[in-house]
């Protein structure tokens, strides 16, 4: 139905207008009644696709990625799609605005996305206000800096965003790797990345319950700089990593070139191969040390099944979501309860 029916009419109009007139109907909906509905519809409920990771019980294992829903406003009516977890943001200290708009591209000859936003959200403390409300669902949050931050002083948007989720997420990603803010993604080198982890790791293990460190990585890093990310996750002892964020690669693309020129991250199909490679390199390579979610051009059962074999432990949805819909979610958990080997 959303494919033939609902699509089509959502594409006519600007995606970012789109995101918001559908958080709004899914909150109406949700306070009429139509929870129990998506949960009949789209849930899938079976021990057997139950997943305990860095420490945490997750119900199933795909999640929504971040991004879609950045200021916690529908992680738990978002959960009734049959989501094992959510993870909001990126989240920043001080309110944002984001980069100028027109900034979120559909390229539908590629099943593909390219977005600029820039972490536009509201703030950190306004999303921790909507999450004192109870959840449903595992919450990540995911984390990043100001855009007027100098990276000098990174670590201190981190860890104020650190402090003010811990009581209200049950795992922490760190966000270096968007393109869409000026010199983020130099924070992904060994020396400062490294440095900010166990400045992370630290204020961790002054808590009385520690919560999972997850790092987030790009899909443009080189095999040298993977094998890096394995040292540094070892040095660090961080949970675990998030592979991949989007692309600045435009390689192979079949859009119009008006389109494909716009700067920003990749996502969607054109990404499903690469972040494969990548979750499979850390695996091997690291020996499995870690567990790796698994994002990046899923938009069917079968893009899924390849990464969890590829040796992620979970994996997340993001642009596929937008464009083959939540019954999605639903053909991703019945092809995995079908793969005793998961």
């Amino acid at each position: 139905m959303y494919k033939f029916l609902l699509r089509p009419v959502l594409f006519l109009f600007d995606p970012e207008k789109v995101h918001h007139f559908i958080f709004s109907g899914l909150k109406f909906l949700s306070k009429i009644g139509f929870s129990g509905l998506f949960k009949a519809i789209y849930m899938v409920e079976d021990k057997k696709l139950e997943r305990e990771v860095f420490g945490l019980k997750f119900k199933n294992p795909v999640g929504l990625a971040a991004g879609f829903d950045k200021n916690a406003l529908l992680y738990n009516e978002l959960s009734d799609f049959g989501f094992g977890f959510i993870e909001i943001g990126t989240l920043t200290p001080k309110p944002q605005d984001g980069n100028p708009k027109k900034r979120l591209f559909r390229l539908k000859a590629d099943k593909a996305i390219i977005n600029r936003m820039g972490f536009n959200n509201e703030g950190v403390f306004a999303a921790v206000e909507r999450l004192k409300k109870e959840h449903r669902v595992l919450i990540g949050g995911n984390i990043g800096k100001n855009k007027v931050t100098p990276n000098e002083e990174a670590t201190q948007d981190y860890l104020i965003c650190f402090d003010a989720l811990f009581d209200h997420v049950d795992y922490f990603v760190v966000n270096v790797s968007s393109p869409n803010t000026p010199g983020l993604r130099e924070l992904q080198d060994k020396e400062p990345l490294t440095s900010l982890l166990n400045q992370l790791k630290n204020a961790n293990a002054k808590k009385e319950c520690q919560k999972p460190i997850l790092l987030k990585i790009a899909p443009d890093l080189t095999d040298d700089q993977l094998l890096d990310i394995i040292d540094i996750v070892k040095v660090t002892q961080i949970e675990g990593v998030i592979a991949t964020n989007t692309t600045i690669s435009r390689e192979g693309l079949q859009s119009d070139q008006d389109l494909t020129k716009e700067m920003g991250g990749l996502s969607g199909k054109p990404l499903t191969n690469r972040s494969t490679e990548v979750i499979k390199f850390l695996s091997e390579k690291s020996n499995k040390a870690f567990p790796i979610i698994g994002v990046g051009g899923i938009h069917c059962a079968q893009d899924a099944i390849d990464k969890l074999e590829a040796g992620a432990a979970l994996v997340q949805l993001w642009t596929g979501f937008i464009y083959e819909g939540p019954a999605l979610v639903k053909k991703i958990n019945k092809a995995v309860l079908k793969n005793p080997s998961l």
